[in-house]
């Protein structure tokens, strides 16, 4: 009888995986739709922008300002459509393995001796079995429920085991930057009060060298350490330290039953670095991570088939929010070695079918391939221009392209993404239109921009499939409502003509708790009825897609009353050849704007040497006049090709050998420049511009 039974459970799990994979492999052939149309009293309370559906903020009285997505314009989504019981990070790990038990998961090409090869796999079934060795593990060393845990390391197979026992077992997973500094990462494990930290053996001297100040901590965990060389911890602390196989092992002879948490329950404290003052940590529920995916689940779908690469930061939303929509529809994750230099490489070998990124280094690639196809000159330039124009002449006329573009051009361009890559993400700061249509012509497939942030679980828009206009963020995320309100003092209205403006509020279940153990900042950022500032200005493009203009606080004017977004210049001026890195500054004293360029080195050595021109070093080379105009005539000419207005070009330019990081304390961990920390650094080179320019327009004979 009990073996019958046994049979049964076992053909049960077997069919609901084989119903799973079916439905993955087939999607339906509604994506989620416009639910208007089959309510006919809708039409009273929502009007359809296109992509997005208008509703008035209070029923009876309020302006029709609040925007939804047309996907489901009267329900702000909060689980899973296909699966409602889903309510936590755990559910969804537990229905995955369910479901996918056998398929490939996580991958590494790291080999015992440290060497990359192929790909090992560990499937869903193998994640499960040491997800709950490590959570019985912390709770054989007697870790409280509830208790944060540090994660103190680089992507990597065993940190989403980590976070899947934290799900598992109740407790809050605390990511440590591994960019973010030891004085940062002290702070928080004080701040969040963390009692184990994982890290590996490269981190574990550091967080040895101050460990007597972080008195909460009582047992680190070294993924990757051997066992015979652990250092003993200090006489003074209740510290223990040990290894991840050791904890695997005793939690594997001591297993202990989950300890599932409820949706309401806090599932991460993701701090986040400002460009000013200490770190923020926003506490995210598993009903807020869940709202997030099942919402951007109602148009982007994955699949068992797909391969994605990790190699964005864990620590920062964007990854994990990827990581818990991937994990949903069975997605293989393989990892990246750990060195972003060989990032190429593993994406060769792992030929990824999903690519997400950021525009620092989507500009990078179209920097390297527009030099390269100027570069090979005669015969395959010209091929290439021509095939660039007849594709995007097809997609503009809503055609598909000749694939025989493909053979002869783009083929080779998609092979350095490993060739197989059917969907890229781009987010973090905004992408530029050029080079999202260059990405979209070049690689094929979907090129999709979103917007987010921590403090929204990550995705608060996202371009639709589909929709082949760029230069905007797309829809409001199924399980967010998105208004703009008026900035006065800066001219931004609801009433701007030709588009509405202002500074982009948020409201839904993907909205965070608050900022831990900061009741001032919390108020300060939201409502009393829940809208989340988020300090960006937007403004609403026909269709019902919003418009990043730049952060409200960066926005300043200049001497002749101009407002300037230097963001949005600057992510102009990144496609220019020779700049690795820019800083545009200006104030209300000045009537011009100027530029701080951290040069791409063999950018300049090139050039120089085409001009014949002697020099010691690069930072001669910087100091060097003609190089200072070669680069701002670059500059000019692609602020021209992006209709920049008069005022917003960079009138002069010093170019610095030096690149801004996060060790010389110009850029935060997001890789955001830290602008009064770089207008302090650069005092002098924007005085002496300054001054020069006065000079220049003194010397100009007058009327």
């Amino acid at each position: 009888m009990a073996r019958k039974e046994q049979e049964q459970s076992s053909m049960g799990a077997a069919e609901r995986r084989l119903r799973a994979v079916s439905a993955h492999l087939q999607p339906p052939a509604s994506a989620g739709g416009c639910d208007l149309a089959a309510n006919p009293t809708a039409g009273e309370y929502a009007h359809v922008q296109g992509y997005s559906v208008v509703l008035p903020e209070k029923l009876q009285t309020g302006k029709w300002n609040v925007y939804r997505s047309a996907h489901s314009p009267l329900r702000l989504i909060n689980r899973f459509p296909g699966t409602p019981d889903i309510g936590t990070l755990h559910d969804n790990f537990v229905y995955a393995v369910e479901t996918f038990r056998d398929c490939r998961y996580l991958g590494t090409r790291i080999g015992a001796d440290g060497t990359a090869g192929d790909y090992k796999w560990m499937t869903y079934g193998e994640a499960s079995t040491s997800r709950t060795a490590i959570g019985s593990g912390l709770i054989y060393h007697g870790i409280p429920e509830g208790a944060c845990i540090g994660l103190y390391f680089i992507n990597r197979p065993e940190w989403i085991i980590v976070d899947h026992a934290c799900a598992a077992y109740s407790y809050v997973s605390v990511p440590l930057y591994d960019t973010l500094g030891p004085d940062a990462v002290q702070f928080i494990v004080n701040h969040a009060a963390v009692e184990v930290i994982f890290c590996v053996p490269q981190t574990l001297s550091t967080l040895l060298s101050f460990i007597t100040q972080m008195p909460c901590v009582h047992l680190i965990v070294v993924v990757g350490g051997d066992d015979a060389k652990m250092p003993s911890a200090p006489a003074t602390t209740r510290l223990e330290i040990s290894t991840y196989s050791r904890l695997h092992y005793e939690g594997k002879m001591n297993p202990q039953p989950f300890r599932p948490p409820k949706p309401e329950d806090v599932a991460t404290i993701c701090y986040t670095s400002g460009t000013t003052g200490a770190p923020k940590g926003a506490v995210l529920s598993h009903e807020n991570l869940i709202a997030n995916v099942a919402g951007s689940s109602l148009d982007i779908k994955f699949y068992p088939s797909d391969v994605y690469i990790s190699y964005l930061p864990l620590a920062h939303i964007y990854e994990r929010a990827n990581q818990a929509a991937l994990l949903h529809y069975g997605v293989a994750v393989g990892f990246y070695q750990g060195d972003n230099l060989k990032l190429m490489d593993d994406l060769a070998a792992l030929r990824p079918t999903v690519f997400a990124s950021v525009p620092r280094l989507y500009n990078r690639i179209y920097a390297a391939i527009t030099h390269a196809v100027k570069e090979s000159g005669g015969l395959k330039e010209r091929l290439f221009h021509a095939a660039y124009n007849a594709k995007r002449q097809a997609i503009i006329n809503g055609k598909n392209p000749s694939s025989m573009w493909d053979k002869l051009v783009f083929n080779k361009i998609k092979a350095r993404l490993g060739g197989r890559v059917r969907l890229m993400f781009s987010g973090a700061s905004p992408l530029s239109p050029d080079v999202m249509e260059f990405l979209r012509i070049c690689f094929g497939g979907e090129v999709l921009e979103g917007y987010g942030m921590t403090e929204t679980s990550c995705v608060i828009s996202t371009m639709d499939i589909g929709d082949k206009l760029i230069g905007h963020v797309g829809s409001p995320n199924p399980s967010c409502e998105v208004k703009l309100v008026d900035v006065p003092e800066m001219n931004y209205t609801s009433e701007d003509q030709p588009y509405p403006r202002g500074e982009i509020c948020v409201r839904g279940p993907i909205i965070f708790r608050g900022y831990y153990k900061d009741e001032v900042q919390t108020r300060e950022v939201i409502e009393e009825d829940g809208w989340l500032h988020t300090g960006d200005i937007g403004l609403w493009l026909p269709g019902g897609r919003l418009k990043i203009i730049d952060r409200k606080k960066n926005i300043f004017k200049l001497a002749q009353g101009e407002y300037i977004a230097p963001e949005k210049i600057e992510n102009v001026y990144a496609k220019c050849k020779f700049i690795a890195q820019c800083f545009i500054y200006g104030d209300s004293f000045n009537s011009s704007l100027i530029a701080i360029v951290a040069v791409e080195p063999e950018v300049l050595k090139a050039w120089a040497a085409s001009e014949r021109i002697q020099y010691e070093d690069l930072r001669q080379l910087c100091a060097d006049p003609r190089a200072r105009a070669a680069v701002l005539a670059d500059m000019d000419s692609i602020g021209k090709e992006a209709q920049l207005r008069g005022f917003e070009f960079a009138k002069a330019v010093t170019l610095v050998a030096e690149p801004f990081t996060l060790e010389n304390g110009l850029l935060t961990p997001t890789f955001k420049v830290k602008r009064p920390q770089a207008k302090a650094y650069f005092a002098k080179e924007i005085s002496d511009m300054y001054e020069q320019l006065r000079e220049t327009e003194s010397a100009r004979p007058k009327l």
